[in-house]
């Protein structure tokens, strides 16, 4: 006997409701680097032309698509690595412990995205296989 306390039925529903949180929290750090909101001291004056200004239009647009559903896998596969770059790049040089480096929330967000890779969006999502694009 297994005991759940959703039943499995829910699981692409609780799927799609884990994509959209993450995609909508993850959609702040590029506005916040791109336009300023929400205001981040850290990146006043950052430059679109750099490494931090890509990763802000790579989490604005990549949330935006993930929140959308669409090209969820191979999206979501670029966006986990951007976040391992972000880990290994910034946050382990600093520290062995993500807590201590501050790297939490890249190492989090690279394994989450892994995961939508190689789950897919799960419900309410454009690129679905029963969705109305894919029935032309």
């Amino acid at each position: 006997m297994r005991l759940t306390i959703i039943p499995d039925r829910y699981l692409p529903h609780v799927l799609a409701l884990l994509r959209v949180a993450t995609a909508l929290m993850f959609m702040q750090h590029g506005s916040a680097k791109l336009f300023g909101v929400p205001h981040v001291a850290m990146f006043d004056g950052l430059k679109l032309f750099s490494l931090l200004g890509a990763g802000g239009v790579m989490e604005l647009v990549g949330g935006l698509l993930m929140l959308l559903g669409l090209f969820t896998r191979p999206v979501a596969f670029l966006l986990s690595g951007e976040m391992a770059v972000a880990y290994f790049g910034f946050h382990a040089a600093q520290s062995f412990w993500p807590m201590v480096n501050k790297g939490e929330l890249a190492a989090l967000y690279s394994f989450v995205f892994l995961f939508f890779a190689v789950s897919g969006p799960g419900s309410f999502a454009l690129d679905r296989d029963d969705n109305l694009l894919r029935r032309t």
